[in-house]
């Protein structure tokens, strides 16, 4: 039984459609897990026992009956509580939200019920989406199941956490600067950030409009692919989506990828902890067997990356916070506080600039691209941390050292998918990421799922 928490969704789905195994039987054992090791793990703001299990019944009643929705039918999902949700609280891990409850879903999440995945519960996140430790004041610090000393990552840790404990079998992320990436580095999981403008952010809690990316996170590139299509889509209602052809991401998974072209920016080889860049050198040897032609390549540009992120998301966070920060400045931890009050102090010129380093930016990435067919880098430069006394200082650490890794991606736009790399000295996961061109999913799942069928991550954890 313990096995089932850890299958991936594509193969539980096949035993569902078969009827060898019950949505029921699966959603239970998954919510006897949240109860034996979710009171350390602390991956749920609310769990969601009564309504995961009604819908269970729901789900077994409609495929004994012949009506099966298709692959995520049955299948336990863990919803960021950032992603509004009827009737449900959404708390964007927030004091400020603690008794919101929205009166229609995100448009996400409706396409995933619709689909027939079944709500365990909010998943826990760093307050606001506005840190990368995984901390919370008011919800409690998730742990990371590797080692519950150390972070899971932020800000969608609490779903990093989830599944790497087997808590769930899929979970929903946000990517602002880095939030479905780091935390998947650090637990040993695949995220993806995809396209801005692939998957629709409507009703779901702003960090930084421009910056705002909903995605993906799993415990295999399979999975990734199956949510990819079923939560990417135009939506007229969401002002960065995008309309583009939606691809069916889960097929041609194990295409070869001899031949393929793969840049490693400079940028990416600076300040490497002495693990990361030992596992990354072993990476780019493994990728070079299997037929990848891979070559340094020089970016100057994403030179701008701290200023150009740092402006626009202070600055579009303290729009969005406004109101609240002069009404309730107590319902913000004060480092929060301190962090969006920053952005009030933002001029025009500085946000015009920070901008016009965008635009350069993303001008220099589709220029590399004409060379190479993707990027490649670690996702972090640094292991996982352990939890401190100075936790407010450590998160600053933690953001100076990794987020000029993941906000390019964010700042340009282009997808960027997270890998497990292996494992640190300490026996916690290493995570890198591969970059892509616009609306290039399908062959980053192809290149990662390829990495995944040589190097796996054995997940051993809390079984």
């Amino acid at each position: 039984m313990t096995e089932l928490a850890f299958m991936t969704a594509t193969d539980l789905a096949l035993l569902i459609k078969s009827k060898q195994l019950s949505p029921v039987e699966l959603t239970q054992h998954i919510l006897n897990r949240i109860d034996h090791f979710d009171p350390t793990i602390k991956a749920y703001i609310t769990p969601l026992h009564e309504l995961a299990l009604y819908q269970a019944k729901e789900a077994e009643a409609s495929i004994m009956q012949g009506y099966y929705k298709g692959p995520l039918h049955g299948i336990p999902i863990g919803i960021k509580d950032n992603y509004c949700t009827k009737g449900i609280r959404t708390t964007d891990g927030s004091k400020l939200f603690a008794n919101f409850i929205p009166h229609q879903n995100a448009p996400v999440v409706e396409k995933l019920l619709t689909h027939g995945c079944i709500i365990l519960g909010k998943t826990n996140m760093h307050e606001l989406a506005a840190g990368s430790t995984g901390t919370n004041p008011f919800f409690g610090t998730t742990r990371n199941p590797w080692n519950v000393d150390y972070m899971p990552g932020g800000s969608s840790g609490g779903s990093s956490a989830a599944l790497a404990a087997g808590l769930a079998i899929l979970a929903t992320g946000t990517d602002t600067f880095g939030s479905i990436r780091l935390p998947a580095a650090m637990c040993g999981i695949y995220g993806l950030k995809p396209t801005h403008g692939l998957i629709s952010t409507q009703g779901i809690f702003p960090s930084a409009w421009s910056l705002d990316h909903a995605g993906p996170m799993a415990r295999s590139v399979s999975d990734l692919a199956l949510m990819l299509s079923y939560m990417a889509g135009y939506d007229a209602n969401n002002p960065p989506s995008i309309r583009a052809h939606i691809p069916n991401y889960s097929k041609n998974l194990h295409k070869s990828i001899k031949g393929i072209r793969i840049g490693i920016p400079t940028y990416y080889l600076e300040g490497l902890d002495p693990d990361v860049e030992k596992l990354f050198k072993n990476a780019i040897a493994i990728l070079q067997n299997l037929g990848a032609n891979i070559k340094e390549i020089a970016i100057p540009e994403l030179s701008m990356t701290t200023f150009a992120g740092y402006v626009t998301v202070t600055g579009e966070a303290s729009a969005f916070h406004d109101d609240w920060l002069r009404t309730y400045p107590e319902d913000y931890s004060q480092d929060i506080r301190t962090f969006f009050l920053s952005g009030t102090l933002t001029n025009t010129t500085q946000y015009i600039r920070s901008q016009q380093a965008r635009r350069r930016m993303a001008k220099a990435f589709h220029k590399a691209f004409h060379e190479v067919d993707m990027m490649l880098g670690p996702t972090i430069p640094i292991t996982t941390p352990s939890f401190s006394d100075h936790w407010v200082e450590q998160n600053l650490e933690v953001v100076r050292r990794c987020l000029p890794f993941t906000v390019p991606a964010n700042l340009t736009g282009v997808p960027s998918l997270s890998v497990p790399m292996g494992l640190c000295t300490n026996g916690l996961p290493v995570g890198m990421q591969f970059i892509g061109k616009y609306f290039c999913e399908k062959q980053l799942l192809q290149i990662a799922n390829t990495w995944e069928s040589v190097q796996p991550l054995s997940i051993s954890i809390n079984k």
